[in-house]
């Protein structure tokens, strides 16, 4: 089947790799066509036509650290780093989920890989080996220590989050966190941990969470989610004893919902009644196709 555009993926910016390593072609780009990324914070400026806001090279403070988020055909295209680390980098706010829900996709992709390099380089001036300062290296997609004898070189790092649909009877196992608006449930998903398979992290965050024994894991999607720089990796699996035990400093509740309990809420996306047995995850989030892949597979 089709999987619709996910949010945050599809940039239509060509990440150019090669120039990246090319400080000369890097300065021949920030000439009078070069584009910097309009950012309030970490949130993007949007002009009156609901698209992003861009600003000359010229109009950026001089000593800027400037990260080259690609080309747009030959005219480069950059995000500055702020002088100070801007509030707000792990959730995204009110504001940002309008923002999610008015933006292109393709734009919405451009601003989550500005978000989340913005953020990455405000959070690490200073090497994690020695605590001397760092500078933008490779057009922003590395950062190096200034002290002689360090040397370090750090780099943007991608927290990978395991996020499954489980499955038992035609029956989905969902759940509830504190901060979902109310009725809201989700798929379950947790940070896949050093030393496991992303198959042995969707096994142990569900029984973690909800004390079910999961089978046959497999890969379905995956989502960049700059919030600040995970990687959702969307799965499915079988359960065979639909017992749960939830734990409750992870999830208010957890529960089985049917086939067209799923379907019920699904189809009342968007709207603003409360329609059926739970009120479904957005379309920006992988949730969302989780489920409409799970529905249309049958």
């Amino acid at each position: 089947m089709t999987i619709d555009a996910i949010a945050f993926a599809g940039s239509k910016l060509d990440r150019a790799d090669h120039i990246r390593t090319s400080p000369d072609a890097l300065r021949d780009l920030m000439d009078w066509r070069a584009r910097v990324l309009e950012l309030d914070g970490l949130e993007p400026v949007v002009t009156p036509e609901g698209t992003l806001s861009w600003r000359t090279i010229g109009s950026v403070p001089e000593g800027s650290e400037l990260i080259f988020l690609g080309l747009d055909g030959t005219r480069g295209c950059f995000a500055a780093v702020p002088s100070e680390n801007p509030a707000g980098a792990m959730v995204p706010t009110p504001h940002a989920r309008e923002l999610m829900d008015l933006l292109h996709s393709d734009e919405l992709a451009t601003w989550g890989v500005a978000r989340a390099m913005v953020s990455w380089h405000a959070r690490h001036r200073f090497c994690a080996r020695c605590g001397h300062t760092t500078v933008l290296a490779k057009g922003g997609w590395q950062r190096n220590c200034t002290f002689e004898t360090c040397g370090g070189e750090h780099f943007p790092r991608v927290d990978p989050v395991a996020i499954m649909l489980v499955e038992h009877e035609g029956a989905m196992l969902l759940g509830r966190q504190p901060r979902f608006p109310a009725g809201r449930y989700s798929a379950l998903a947790g940070f896949v941990e050093p030393g496991e398979t992303i198959e042995e992290a969707v096994a142990r965050e569900v029984f973690e969470e909800a004390g079910v024994r999961v089978r046959d894991v497999n890969y379905v999607m995956s989502q960049p989610w700059p919030f600040p720089s995970s990687l959702m990796i969307g799965c499915h699996a079988h359960a065979d004893d639909p017992a749960i035990v939830v734990d409750r400093t992870e999830l208010d509740d957890a529960r089985w919902f049917t086939r067209a309990e799923v379907a019920e809420a699904m189809d009342a996306v968007g709207r603003d009644e409360p329609v059926g047995a739970f009120h479904a995850p957005p379309p920006t989030a992988v949730a969302h196709h989780l489920l409409k892949w799970w529905l249309a597979k049958g």
